[in-house]
């Protein structure tokens, strides 16, 4: 402990020296003593001020040496020519210290020009990059990958928060492209993998102990069976202070989300008995929807509204509402949200746009400001209100749903919300909620995960959003639910247009969608790549067994399916299991002579419903077989609604002797196979007509949150 504060107090002078000089970056010399403090290989060095000196450092330190001009001015060394490396002799030393000055000063005239770095050369390795940078969403994060003159070519990165754990590190490694050439190729030995994990867990330790650093770039670290040394550290600063956010305590999340989403009395400020009105639809919404609770409209020109009293204001409702649903302009918000405060209620639902989304910022922090100050949770503004199934809760303006199962949808787009609306409506999907978040002023991702991952009407959850107000705590969220049940996100804006640009590799490689791509997959988030991905993985997870391991068995009555099939299970990185003799020889008693067992097992088209049903039986009988994909073929010996039937019952009666696998279908045929396809997701079998890739797509999704949540072996 005692040690930990002496490296941060002699890093703390570092940076407070160079943040008093209003620079922006550490000098080569001050990164050597920033790396030397947290125990960060790098080479003997020294700064030289003069020729003679600079022969009598490379003379101490030994030869070969590399030199490089030391500038607060100039951060990229090589486009100003300061840098020479492989120097053998005093001569040549001399020779590259002239030179390195002289092509500092013709770069930059106006560069304060400290000296020049004279350094041991590195022992040869694979060249990768070791970062960190601090994101907007997720604050302090750290990178690794491939490094070099090729890091901006290829990049081959990955990411993960800081601090990093060693299990985190490790991980990184195997989560490059070029994950194989540190593990040795064509002879040459593997790097060091503890000592690369070790500088990336402190170089993640350095970054997170100091907000003032901004940046840190240690690229190219040479690896090797020796150990890793850093070969150039670069150090940028800030002065910027994010702000703070106010954060609430779990408990606190849990009490305020129950009363919002399990309420006994709601109030809708703006009910109206015009049609067409945002007040009156939602008015309809929640008596038409069967809400057993109270309902009070408030509207102050009106004495009834759709037969129930009306009431001038807030304060003059009965009793304590746990929620008041504004249907009312922009403008009138703050002063209505006053007396809700004043009222004790704790939820305000805020359908009316008009706020941040169209540049009125003020006027959103005037509404933030007030609900802080009497404590009263904010859903929204801008939003098509939410769907609280299993309470008859309908406290929306769009139109009513009320079909109830396990899956919690939320949106920040109400487009994208009445897409939700639409995919549940038309597919039956059974929902426990559905959220619209808006601008997110308050109530956002992390509260909603926290009651989900509670909620025992909920089985898996399923988000849209733009981004992220406090990443890292959805992180904490994300990790505690993921355990209990599969998280799905669909992030938008995939592209790094929005990304700033950067003072070094790390900060370039660091777009917005690599950082949220790697973080949420750490925190064991199932990323959905599209949005009918997301509603079919929502869909499809609850319905699916949790795998008991990775021997996936391809039945199929179409050769072609089969191959398709099999391409799917690879790109969703799924294992296809290795068929041994004696269960090979059991699938060939039931299939034709032209037929092909192996895997996947072809019974080839013509075979009647028995075929069928015999394969799936073994497939489910033998416990080497952890997941049965089934490629149907239309034909007229089993039509779509016999093989649906009988693969349905034959499932069925496995689960009910203990046996549950996942089983996924793909069914190509004509129109009929869309009604056997319905009827099989009814029954537990995830099926879809004419796609191989979307049933292995959802097995693979079940497969990744079985292993984020430690159900399966591979961890996160």
């Amino acid at each position: 402990m005692a040690e930990h504060a002496e490296r941060q107090a002699a890093v703390r002078a570092i940076l407070a020296g160079a943040l008093a000089e209003g620079r922006t970056a550490l000098t080569a010399p001050e990164g050597k003593a920033v790396t030397d403090a947290y125990g960060i290989p790098t080479p003997a060095e020294g700064l030289a001020e003069t020729a003679d000196e600079a022969v009598a450092l490379a003379d101490r330190i030994g030869f070969p040496v590399a030199m490089k001009i030391v500038s607060p001015g100039i951060l990229h060394k090589t486009d100003a020519g300061g840098v020479q490396v492989g120097l053998k002799s005093c001569a040549e030393v001399r020779g590259a210290f002239t030179a390195i000055v002289s092509n500092a000063k013709a770069y930059d005239p106006e560069a304060r020009i400290l000296g020049v770095q004279v350094q041991q050369m590195v022992p040869s390795g694979t060249e990768v990059l070791v970062g960190t940078v601090t994101d907007p969403t997720f604050g302090k994060v750290v990178a690794f990958g491939l490094g070099g003159v090729l890091v901006e070519v290829l990049k081959d990165v990955t990411f993960r928060l800081a601090p990093a754990s060693r299990d985190d590190a490790l991980s990184m490694m195997d989560g490059i492209r070029a994950a194989e050439i540190l593990r040795g190729v064509r002879g040459g030995a593997a790097v060091d993998r503890d000592a690369l994990a070790d500088v990336v867990v402190r170089v993640s330790e350095l970054a997170a102990d100091f907000p003032e650093i901004a940046e840190v770039d240690l690229n190219p670290v040479f690896a090797s069976a020796a150990g890793a040394m850093a070969a150039d550290v670069r150090i940028l600063l800030s002065t910027e202070v994010p702000a703070e956010r106010r954060r609430y305590s779990r408990e606190e999340m849990l009490t305020s989300m129950r009363r919002l989403m399990q309420p006994l009395s709601v109030t809708v400020i703006g009910a109206s008995n015009e049609q067409g009105k945002i007040g009156n639809s939602v008015m309809r919404n929640l008596i038409d929807g069967g809400f057993p609770g109270d309902i009070h409209p408030v509207n102050p020109k009106a004495d009834d509204i759709l037969g129930r009293k009306a009431y001038k204001s807030v304060m003059d409702v009965p009793g304590e509402p746990d929620v008041a649903v504004f249907a009312i302009p922009a403008k009138f918000v703050a002063s209505a949200l006053e007396e809700v405060g004043r009222k004790g209620i704790p939820n305000a639902v805020l359908i009316p746009s008009g706020f941040a989304e169209t540049g009125e910022h003020e006027l959103q922090a005037e509404i933030v400001a007030i609900a802080e100050r009497y404590g009263v949770r904010l859903l929204g503004p801008n939003i098509y209100g939410y769907y609280s199934t299993w309470q008859d809760l309908c406290a929306t303006f769009c139109t009513p749903y009320d079909v109830k199962g396990g899956v919690a949808l939320t949106s920040q787009s109400g487009g994208i919300g009445m897409a939700i609306l639409g995919f549940a409506r038309t597919t039956r999907t059974g929902v426990s909620a559905i959220v619209g978040l808006g601008n997110k002023s308050d109530l956002d991702e992390d509260d909603l995960l926290t009651w989900f991952g509670e909620d025992p009407n909920t089985q898996c959850i399923a988000m849209h959003l733009e981004d992220l107000k406090d990443g890292r705590a959805f992180v904490e969220a994300a990790r505690e639910t993921v355990r209990k049940k599969p998280v799905v996100v669909l992030k938008a804006g995939r592209t790094a247009a929005g990304a700033k640009a950067a003072g070094s590799h790390t900060g370039a490689l660091a777009g917005d969608d690599a950082v949220y791509d790697d973080v949420l997959r750490q925190a064991g988030v199932i990323r959905a790549p599209g949005l009918n991905e997301m509603l079919e993985y929502a869909r499809a997870l609850p319905v699916l067994p949790v795998p008991q391991g990775d021997n996936i068995v391809i039945i199929t009555g179409a050769g072609g399916s089969g191959v398709l099939l099999s391409d799917a299970i690879v790109d969703n990185g799924l294992s296809l299991m290795e068929i041994p003799p004696d269960l090979d020889a059991s699938f060939k008693a039931f299939i034709p002579p032209f037929g092909a067992a192996g895997n996947p097992i072809d019974i080839t088209g013509g075979e009647p419903p028995s075929t069928y049903e015999a394969t799936i039986r073994l497939g489910l009988e033998d416990p080497r077989i952890h997941a049965l994909v089934l490629g149907y073929w239309h034909t007229i010996v089993t039509p779509p609604m016999v093989f649906a039937e009988l693969t349905a019952r034959v499932v069925r009666e496995f689960r009910e002797r203990g046996i549950e696998k996942p089983v996924v279908a793909s069914l190509a045929g004509d129109v009929e196979v869309e009604q056997a396809c319905q009827y099989l997701f009814e029954r537990g079998v995830v099926a879809y007509p004419y796609t191989t890739e979307k049933p292995v797509a959802a097995l693979g999704a079940k497969y990744a949150w079985a292993r984020a949540a430690g159900l399966l072996g591979g961890g996160r």
